[in-house]
């Protein structure tokens, strides 16, 4: 059986739908990361937080749907650091479509529209302790650029971010 992802740039309606897909990511893999005070929290600001993300619209947000269930979520744009460049801030796929495909559908799908809008390479942080997320970003051609940082996410600890890069050329997507 084929299955139908379909592809959506987010709308300022949206922002129910994004935030189900963050908590619902982060609930599954960053829980040991965090306190369970401060992990409560940040899951819960996650819930919200797209509402006034996407009111914004300073970057683009899209999302994928399997049989009409939105199930993972991509947030891109400049980067800040590196003006050259496009930066991937936020990919999260919900754990319902884990191993679906429908991740590797909006990569490809992102990649894509940071090509039309003019980007010929892309950066991304992942936390260097996330082998799932670090091996899906290896999968879709992106390499790590050796760099590390630490990030705190508000609670006063910095954990470790890895890099990673892609090239996007004119004529498709290659690995970096």
């Amino acid at each position: 059986m084929t299955k139908h992802f379909a592809i959506f740039q987010a709308s300022a309606d949206d922002g129910d739908v994004l935030g189900e897909i963050h908590a619902e990511s982060w609930k599954a893999a960053y829980i040991g990361f965090f306190a369970p005070e401060f992990f409560a929290e940040a899951v819960r600001q996650r819930r919200t937080q797209w509402h006034d993300r996407l009111a914004k619209g300073e970057d683009t947000v899209m999302f994928a749907a399997l049989e009409e269930r939105p199930l993972a979520l991509s947030f891109f744009g400049s980067s800040p650091a590196r003006p050259d460049r496009a930066q991937i801030f936020s990919f999260f796929g919900h754990p319902a479509g884990w191993g679906t495909g429908i991740a590797s559908a909006l990569m490809a799908a992102t990649l894509r529209k940071l090509r039309e809008d003019g980007f010929s390479r892309v950066h991304l942080w992942t936390l260097r302790d996330t082998p799932r997320s670090r091996r899906f970003y290896a999968k879709n051609g992106f390499t790590e650029s050796g760099a590390v940082r630490g990030y705190d996410f508000g609670d006063g600890n910095l954990i470790d971010q890895v890099e990673y890069e892609f090239i996007v050329t004119s004529t498709g997507t290659t690995p970096r």
